[in-house]
């Protein structure tokens, strides 16, 4: 007996996978090696905040739920530490709110989440790259302390050699095919394959 899984992928131009030729991004990657019955929803949107991702999270995640393991990743952080007019655009402090808040719902959903971290934003500099490093940390304690799988990205990223060539020959965020496959080896490295094998209760 398959299981009927559906999982809906929320987040920012990372999750969409802008960048790739191939249109498939890391979210794409991970699916194709993933066995078993799976319905997938693509909701990355460029430039969204985790501010913009917590207002849109539920009215477009609900109506693809249906009665079956329902599951929710959740990946977001590079646009909040991103600086504009000399302030961060998403205080850290909110940051972590905005994932609490989603990782809640998600308990009286019955809804299965799991966390990737931000990858770095290669032109965006030093600064930007230590507090998305210092805000995935975060994330991970917060995902710890609830038992939600946190796949971290950030740093393996940043040192990357395809990422950081791909993304800077690019618009200096986003990777092309070698990039993105290299984020998906991290995250089916990481603890994807216990999470899609995890029944749900």
């Amino acid at each position: 007996m398959t299981r009927d899984i559906r999982i809906c992928f929320i987040g920012d131009s990372f999750v969409q996978g802008v960048g790739d030729p191939e249109h498939r991004g890391w979210v794409g990657r991970v699916l194709e090696a993933t066995a078993g019955d799976l319905t997938a929803f693509n909701l990355g949107i460029r430039r969204n905040t985790s501010d913009d991702i917590r207002r849109r999270c539920w009215q477009e995640v609900l109506p693809r739920l249906v009665g079956a393991d329902n599951r929710l990743v959740v990946s977001f952080g590079s646009n909040d530490t991103l600086e504009e007019n000399g302030a961060v655009r998403v205080d850290p402090g909110r940051s972590l709110e905005n994932l609490t808040s989603i990782l809640d719902e998600c308990g009286r959903q019955a809804v299965t989440a799991l966390v990737v971290g931000p990858p770095p934003v290669i032109d965006a500099g030093e600064a930007h790259l230590r507090r998305t490093v210092k805000l995935a940390d975060e994330m991970t304690a917060l995902c710890r302390s609830r038992h939600v799988p946190f796949i971290a990205t950030t740093m393996e990223l940043a040192s990357d050699p395809t990422w950081r060539r791909e993304a800077l020959a690019g618009d200096g965020a986003h990777p092309g095919i070698g990039g993105y496959r290299r984020l998906a080896d991290i995250v089916l490295t990481g603890q994807w394959r216990d999470w899609i094998a995890q029944t749900h209760h």
